[in-house]
């Protein structure tokens, strides 16, 4: 075999066997009226959800479904469920797919020229990029910078999906406790109305008073109406935070064993709150990712004032003879030296430091809101409390009274009203406690009560990509 067939040969195989290694396109339709029906058909029983709980527990669950669902529970599901998790882990794995496209070596080129309009002329030639003053390194340390954030990125996610369960969770079961207190309200409304009837029929009060009665209990009746449409409002709220249909919740009970006693701010260090935000919160972290990003950005700029070089070898045919050289070329920076894209690059830098810079303002200064905010709504929940205690010493004093005979029912009713009320205005600082905890959480990205989720990374397992387990 000639030389010249005998290199085309090679080429061809060449070609060939990377041609064996070529990726096929698979379709993937999507249909709207099945994912509406996957949509519709999610449930807190699901056996993937089971797994997925197992894993990220650590330990295996002794009954299935659970009995009760608490705040790490339903964060978990909702790290399962929630669509802003599917997107933010489809992000993450598209950023990690770059490293790969910035680690792949150039191609080389192969260059065929027959001979026109004598069959006696014939050229092939092969080029091998080679990438100078380390390009490859500064694109590949580019792209893990960039995937880094992205994976921060994700845990950013999670975390404001968390804080979206935990906000849905508070409303619930204040909606469904003032509920209760409403109709408790209605209910001693109702007898001070019938207490003030028979009063009025022997004469001892005037009508205003007992129409003074009457719209408190009408109003009392209206309040426990919107009551009951606040918790299914925040019902349905609930089930969209965790990313299932809100009929998914039916028969759910949920616990939060220390709902009721926020902890201390006193054990919540101002100067430890301030140092856990400048320093582990999740967009901190992904803003320092995306800086060194803008650096190795600016690294591979500078680099690309080298020019690569074009190797190879090279056969001519020509009149029954043949011809091997050896080819070098390269680009001649004489008009520019990539001044513009280096220019650009360390703008990037620059703007990068500065959003670095922001973004930790903002964080310490949202820390320093959301502690004062709590401070003041724990001291507010404290006063409520003893105020509440107030009066149920009165209620027994004036049951007391009137088990003694010495006074009427009406005095209890009176003091049973103040207690009711009381009650409400505890509620109220309860919520208002807890949406400020809430807040100082979103400032940490932290947990601040016990038996939460541990806190976030990228290296969590309930971010991981849980596709098997959805299957199943």
């Amino acid at each position: 075999m000639n030389p010249t067939k005998k290199l085309i040969v090679i080429c061809l195989a060449f070609a060939g066997v990377n041609g064996c290694a070529m990726q096929r396109y698979g379709r993937v339709p999507i249909s709207p009226s099945e994912t509406m029906a996957r949509l519709e058909s999610r449930n807190l029983q699901d056996a993937g959800l089971r797994v997925f709980l197992e894993k990220n527990l650590g330990h295996p669950l002794s009954s299935w479904p659970l009995k009760s669902w608490d705040l790490r529970s339903l964060t978990l599901a909702a790290f399962y469920f929630n669509p802003e998790m599917d997107i933010a882990r489809a992000q993450a794995s598209g950023a990690k797919a770059v490293v790969i496209t910035a680690g792949a070596r150039p191609n080389p080129t192969l260059s065929l020229k027959p001979g026109v309009p004598s069959p006696y002329l014939f050229d092939l030639s092969l080029s091998m990029p080679i990438q100078t003053a380390g390009k490859r390194g500064y694109q590949i340390l580019e792209a893990k910078h960039l995937s880094e954030a992205a994976r921060f990125g994700l845990a950013n996610t999670a975390w404001q999906v968390r804080s979206a369960v935990r906000t849905a969770l508070v409303d619930y079961l204040v909606a469904v406790r003032n509920e209760g207190q409403m109709r408790s309200q209605e209910s001693v409304l109702s007898d001070r109305v019938q207490l003030l009837q028979e009063r009025l029929a022997v004469g001892e009060i005037s009508r205003p008073e007992l129409d003074l009665a009457r719209i408190d209990l009408a109003n009392a009746r209206l309040a426990a109406l919107n009551a009951r449409t606040q918790i299914s409002q925040d019902r349905s709220l609930l089930a969209g935070a965790i990313g299932i249909p809100v009929s998914a919740l039916d028969g759910v009970k949920f616990s939060w064993p220390s709902f009721d006693s926020p902890p201390d701010p006193d054990s919540l260090s101002p100067q430890t709150i301030q140092r856990e935000a400048v320093l582990n919160r999740l967009d901190v972290r992904q803003g320092l990712a995306v800086y060194a990003a803008a650096e190795a950005s600016l690294q591979l700029e500078i680099a690309r004032q080298y020019p690569d070089i074009q190797i190879g070898p090279g056969y001519t045919y020509e009149e029954g003879n043949s011809f091997f050289t050896l080819g070098l070329s390269t680009t001649v920076p004489i008009f520019n030296r990539n001044q513009g894209p280096i220019a650009e690059a360390e703008a990037r830098r620059k703007e990068a430091a500065a959003q670095f810079l922001a973004t930790q303002a903002r964080v310490i200064a949202e820390s320093e809101t959301a502690s004062a905010r709590y401070r003041g709504a724990w001291r507010e929940l404290t006063e409520a409390e003893r105020v509440l205690k107030l009066h149920g010493g009165k209620v027994q004093l004036a049951q007391q009274t009137f088990k003694a005979g010495e006074s009427g029912p009406l005095p209890v009713n009176s003091e049973l009203l103040g207690s009711a009320v009381a009650a409400n205005a505890k509620l109220a600082a309860l919520s208002r406690a807890q949406a400020a905890l809430g807040s100082l959480e979103d400032a940490v990205e932290l947990p601040l009560e016990r038996g939460d989720i541990l806190p976030l990374s990228p290296e969590s397992p309930a971010l991981k990509n849980h596709a098997k387990e959805k299957k199943r």
